[in-house]
């Protein structure tokens, strides 16, 4: 899997680009295929500018030749000049034509003579603008070469402007095939979390499962023994040995079933009053051997004068225990643990703050979540199933409460839950 995941990731990458390039081509072409179209709707007009000149030269020298060209012609080459028509005329006639080849932009011309000179102009000649050029007198005509030159002030953005809605189809189109590649890789970078964390929760379950079964084990070996059976104290002793190690393992299950009611949101909150500096303090007391063996220190701030709390007991309790069972499990030797509390309004704010061993940003970002826990390979130095915060974080906020989390590497680890007080 490690090596087939980013193989695929790279085949996806080259798929996506390779798209991305089609597209980009498909609209270079589209755009030079309408820019070709307009250069032959330009052309087709200067045609029919030309053609309705001769007609109304034609017309306006009395001349009728129905459908004989080669009179027509022979008429037009001898006589023909645009002297014969108004500037109005020869203006009605470009812009008939214009418009007849679908061009709407403003326009300006002039027709200039053998030497230069113009001698029909539509007024204000368009500065900068390349001219459309095109000679009107036919070859052999006895008259000296008259040019027109045709000024169309085109939008920069007319061609784009044209296929517009095709540019913006194949944008979006593209953005989603992006947003999907996005999506893909996230849930197989997703996907890949979640069997490295199903792998280190099997890996943890198996161990603080296999650790009681092996000490009930030795314990029934040990029941069974000759020496033993006669002895009521070593029974006794035994006996109460399989007893804790057998509560250990359903408090063990017990949390995983926990955990899975609480992501079913099937766990209902028995609401009471309860003072919290008085539960602090009795889950302190509890795990006062426990702080003892690493050489530790505890110290209450208890500053909050409203410490009444509206919250069900045995979670309570629970949230406060698994927030210092983490402090004391993830640290070293001379172990200092502060707690603190204050009141923010109608809230309660508890602070558990230690010195130890700290998490960088990456694990800080993920603590909260179910299984989480910070990779140790195959090391099993700290027990657990990555639940404990994930339950504190449910209970808290299914209380109407918040929970913060302040770390760094080395330098401990600071927690603050908030719990809502009692009303008066």
């Amino acid at each position: 899997m490690r090596r087939v995941f980013p193989v695929i990731v790279i085949l996806i990458s080259l798929s996506v680009l390779g798209i991305i390039f089609i597209q980009m081509l498909w609209i270079k072409s589209a755009i030079d295929l309408r820019k070709q179209q307009h250069d032959n709707e330009v052309k087709s007009a200067m045609n029919y500018i030309k053609d309705g000149i001769y007609n109304r030269f034609l017309i306006k020298s009395g001349q009728f030749f129905n459908d004989d060209e080669v009179s027509k012609m022979d008429y037009i080459k001898r006589n023909f000049s645009t002297e014969y028509l108004s500037d109005d005329e020869v203006k009605y006639i470009v812009d008939v034509a214009l418009k007849r080849n679908n061009i709407q932009f403003p326009f300006s011309f002039v027709v200039n003579n053998v030497y230069g000179y113009p001698i029909k102009t539509s007024g204000d000649i368009f500065d900068k603008v390349m001219p459309q050029e095109m000679i009107l007198t036919p070859e052999g005509s006895r008259f000296g070469r008259e040019t027109l030159y045709l000024y169309l002030k085109e939008d920069n953005n007319y061609i784009i402007s044209k296929i517009f809605w095709m540019i913006a189809a194949s944008f979006v189109f593209t953005l989603i095939i992006i947003a999907a590649f996005a999506l893909t890789v996230r849930t197989m970078f997703s996907q890949k979390k979640l069997s490295e964390i199903k792998t280190d929760f099997i890996n943890n379950m198996t161990h603080e499962l296999k650790t009681p079964l092996a000490t009930i084990s030795l314990a029934i070996d040990a029941l069974v023994n000759d020496r033993v059976i006669g002895d009521r104290e070593k029974i006794k002793y035994y006996s109460g040995m399989i007893k804790e190690e057998n509560k250990r393992m359903n408090k063990q299950v017990e949390k995983i079933l926990q955990s899975a009611k609480l992501e079913r949101q099937e766990i209902k909150l028995n609401l009471q009053s309860v003072d919290a500096h008085e539960m602090i303090r009795k889950v302190a007391d509890n795990l006062s051997l426990q702080i003892q063996e690493k050489n530790g220190t505890l110290t209450m701030n208890l500053a909050a004068g409203k410490h009444i709390v509206n919250v069900d007991e045995v979670h309570f309790s629970n949230v406060i225990f698994n927030l210092l069972d983490n402090a004391i499990k993830y640290s070293n030797n001379n172990l200092l643990i502060e707690i603190a509390t204050s009141n923010d309004r109608n809230m309660l704010a508890m602070r558990i703050k230690d010195n130890g061993i700290g998490m960088n940003k990456e694990t800080l970002s993920h603590i909260f979540e179910k299984f989480y826990r910070a990779h140790t390979g195959n090391l099993h130095n700290v027990k657990g199933f990555g639940l404990g915060l994930n339950y504190v974080k449910a209970i808290t906020e299914a209380h109407g409460g918040k929970v913060k989390a302040e770390s760094a590497l080395g330098k401990g680890s600071s927690f603050t839950i908030s719990f809502p007080l009692i009303t008066t």
